[in-house]
């Protein structure tokens, strides 16, 4: 497995059978960049800005963006080169098929799993705090035991149980875009359209309203002292944060795997990474410092820190509020189709190369769409949405998207070597450096987040490799030979 081929490892020329029903090629350049934004600006924006810079960075959170969206620039530059050399459906999981063999594609396949199921969840969970704020603004007060979660992730990293039942709004959230992306994502992108506009409408209000009643107080320090423990404030603390809030660039990521639903790959797929970066990036580190220019960092741990900050800066911007919460409640409903769509493609991929069940692979003959994988992920992120917490959630999505862009980065150099002269559409500027770069700060910020995150990654990567040794090492294509 570790012998590249053009024809059978970076081509879908032997996947699937001709008298299969195809995913239809529905998507364009600015149908991808829509797609990556939607699934991007969502709970990092609005949530875990406050929470990273309560609890790790303070004001400094506005440079946490910018060192993720610097490790992210690495890792987009290589998922462009990649998704224009191989039009295949699986984001990372394919292009560490292709270069690294079957094992390593699995143990980044089962990691993208967890990153992908998590990073939607996280924005349901985030979108059911706004949604029961505005309720409760309109005089609707949804109890408590069905609008949180079950369980709390205390500053210690211990779980506790809160006495809640059940997230409801965010597990409805969830349900109701598995039924769109299940008749089509071309149906889903025209919702897409219009809530992207909304939520970019709403953002570019919150910036030029805020302006005025931004207090530069707020931001000294801006770097706060190091409490004395490892993450908590100080530089430690900024690279933590960055960490955290890595997973809020991780709509390129599912952009990439939609190669074989874009109309041209080869130019559709590169345009959409790193424009949707590129816009996502501006976006963060503008709402960090209006955020943290309105209240104090310290203030700003709680489920809206938004609508915190606005209405901390007084009736001046009282006015805004209402406005700014229909519009984050709409904005961030559209985020979590991204993360679904992507989980279900790799895990679509993943069927075809036998690595899991075969039904993961169906495709329905008329709404042309992975419908059983769709469905598996949907139920699957239901239930999660419904009893887990947003700390908890943020954190293991995080390292989940950290370990798949090491691999991503480190497969563009290993295929540089191994395959200099295949012809690239695009070529990652400045390699090796951009891509060795990529991959040290990633596991710099890896390495930044607390230790039992990494008992959790462990533990589902154990658990994927028992799943492989008891199916996929037996039922793979490179097993049938």
């Amino acid at each position: 497995m570790g012998i590249l081929t053009i024809k059978s490892a970076l081509t879908d020329a032997d996947v699937g059978e001709s008298d299969q029903p195809q995913l239809g090629r529905t998507l364009t350049a600015s149908s991808l960049v829509v797609l990556g934004v939607s699934c991007s600006i969502g709970a990092g924006l609005f949530v875990l800005t406050g929470t990273a810079a309560a609890n790790y960075a303070g004001p400094a959170v506005a440079v946490s963006y910018l060192i993720a969206g610097l490790g992210c620039l690495c890792a987009g530059l290589c998922y462009a080169e990649f998704a224009a050399l191989c039009p295949r459906t699986g984001s990372a999981y394919s292009y560490a098929y292709a270069t690294m063999g079957e094992l390593v594609a699995w143990i980044i396949g089962w990691d993208m799993v967890l990153e992908f199921l998590f990073s939607g969840v996280t924005v349901a969970v985030g979108w059911s705090g706004y949604f029961c704020g505005l309720l409760a603004a309109w005089g609707v007060h949804v109890p408590d035991a069905f609008a949180t979660a079950p369980l709390h992730f205390d500053h210690d990293h211990r779980l506790q149980l809160t006495g809640a039942i059940f997230n409801f709004p965010a597990a409805a959230l969830v349900a109701l875009e598995t039924g769109l992306l299940y008749v089509g994502l071309r149906e889903s992108s025209r919702f897409l359209y219009v809530v992207v506009a909304l939520l970019l409408a709403v953002i570019g209000l919150i910036v030029v309203a805020s302006i005025p009643f931004v207090h530069p107080a707020y931001w000294h320090p801006f770097i706060p002292k190091n409490t004395g423990t490892w993450g908590r404030f100080g530089w430690s603390g900024i690279m933590t944060a960055a960490a955290v809030v890595f997973f809020s660039y991780t709509g390129f990521e599912s952009v990439s795997a939609a190669t074989r639903e874009a109309k041209v790959p080869s130019r559709d797929i590169p345009i959409g990474v790193l424009g949707s970066l590129a816009v996502c990036a501006f976006l963060y580190f503008t709402v960090a410092l209006i955020m943290t220019g309105l209240a104090r960092y310290t203030t700003l741990g709680g489920a809206e820190p938004m609508i915190y900050a606005l209405a901390n800066a007084g009736p001046g911007l009282s006015w805004i509020i209402p406005i700014v919460s229909v519009g984050i409640v709409f904005g961030l409903a559209a985020s979590p189709i991204g993360s679904m769509y992507a989980q279900s493609r790799i895990l679509f991929a993943m069927a075809e190369d036998g690595l899991l069940p075969a039904t993961f692979a169906a495709v329905h003959p008329s709404f042309k769409t992975p419908h059983r994988a769709t469905a598996v992920v949907g139920i699957v992120a239901v239930v999660t949405a419904a009893i887990l917490p947003l700390e908890l959630l943020g954190e293991l999505v995080s390292i989940g998207t950290l370990l798949a862009f090491v691999i991503v980065c480190a497969s563009v150099l290993i295929l540089r070597a191994r395959k200099p002269d295949i012809p690239r559409p695009f070529r990652v500027p400045g390699s090796p450096y951009v891509p060795a770069f990529g991959v040290l700060i990633c596991v710099y910020m890896m390495f930044s987040l607390p230790a039992d995150t990494w008992i959790r990654l462990a533990i589902w990567l154990f658990v994927g490799l028992v799943v492989y040794a008891l199916f996929g090492y037996r039922n793979s294509r490179a097993a049938r030979g």
